[in-house]
């Protein structure tokens, strides 16, 4: 499930693009300008997008049931992918198409002041709704530069947004100096260049986007601290006087930002009645859980060393114990 704080940035930059978008269409029509054609392009799509990851964050609410036993938290994951393939196809892909057009039939901008005065006010709304986004992505990101932190966020919605925003910001200024290089310089190809590197810049982002979430929507594990997390609290119960001998296995996956499957297998002393091995069940899910409140789905299972080397390699459980007897008897 998704943070509210997520879905409150998110919500700023819907509002904030599709303000942005009307503006932008309308001084590209009145100036002619591909960079503000492009611009304008660049942020009608960021408000579909935004529309649509408000959309995944809503059905990744929805509670499991009989069709969908682990529940829809990857669907964030997959409107996620579906907006880098947006900002590709259509972001990306017209703004190209656009700047290769105007340096074929290059046709002259006029009003450059309504430029000005719309990529002025975009630059401040989107600054604004940028902020918003680094300063939530800043709560989780740690010491990790930002980097790392991005390829380790489970937050798809979360680091889609600041990616976004970052990109709309970097496009407003390359249209700005597009605009002043126009006007000062008289370089009349700035404006269909300026539209080429938002294009570049757009599919440079959507395909950091998509290998990113990509990887989310196969499946990624925990986070080492969580894991490490979690073994420490199955590895309290080893030792002398402990009722586990070994953790044979320790799997986990995210199905969404703040939703954790943990599946782990475990070697009890022999002889523990089966009461026992409830009860031990029971209160390291209660404790794992208590500590790590995004594992939502926790299954443990009790399993000799041996027996689970032989599952691992493909090998039942009964024909591992005949070969160890042979084995004894030939010995």
């Amino acid at each position: 499930m998704a943070s509210d704080g997520s879905r409150s940035v998110v919500l700023v930059a819907l509002a904030a693009n599709f303000g942005i978008a009307l503006a932008k269409f309308a001084a590209a029509a009145w100036t002619r300008s591909s960079a503000m054609l492009s611009e304008a392009i660049h942020s009608l799509v960021d408000t579909s997008n935004q529309a649509l990851l408000l959309y995944g964050l809503n059905r990744a609410r929805l509670p499991a049931d009989a069709r969908h036993p682990f529940g829809y938290s990857r669907e964030i994951y997959f409107w996620s992918f579906v907006v880098a393939i947006l900002l590709f196809s259509m972001g990306a892909g017209v703004s190209i198409y656009e700047g290769i057009e105007k340096l074929r039939d290059p046709h002259p901008v006029t009003d450059l002041w309504i430029n000005y005065i719309v990529l002025s006010i975009a630059l401040l709304l989107e600054g604004y709704s940028a902020y918003k986004a680094m300063t939530q992505f800043e709560t989780s990101r740690g010491r990790r530069s930002w980097l790392t932190a991005l390829r380790a966020s489970k937050d798809a919605a979360l680091f889609t947004v600041l990616l976004e925003d970052v990109a709309a910001v970097t496009g407003l200024l390359i249209a700005l100096v597009a605009m002043i290089f126009l006007q000062v310089f008289g370089w009349t190809q700035a404006d269909a260049i300026a539209s080429l590197l938002i294009g570049l810049l757009l599919a440079s982002v959507a395909a950091f986007m998509s290998i990113e979430i990509k990887s989310l929507l196969v499946g990624e594990a925990a986070s080492p601290k969580v894991l490490a997390g979690i073994e420490a609290i199955l590895g309290q119960k080893i030792g002398p006087s402990g009722p586990l001998l070994a953790i044979n296995e320790l799997r986990t996956m995210h199905l969404g930002p703040q939703d954790i499957l943990v599946a782990a297998s475990v070697d009890a002393i022999d002889g523990l009645p089966a009461e026992k091995v409830e009860a031990l069940t029971s209160e390291l899910e209660s404790a794992i859980k208590a500590k790590f409140p995004d594992v939502r789905r926790l299954f443990i299972e009790t399993q000799s060393i041996a027996g689970h080397r032989a599952a691992s390699a493909g090998e039942t459980a009964p024909e591992a114990q005949a070969s160890e007897a042979q084995t004894s008897e030939s010995r």
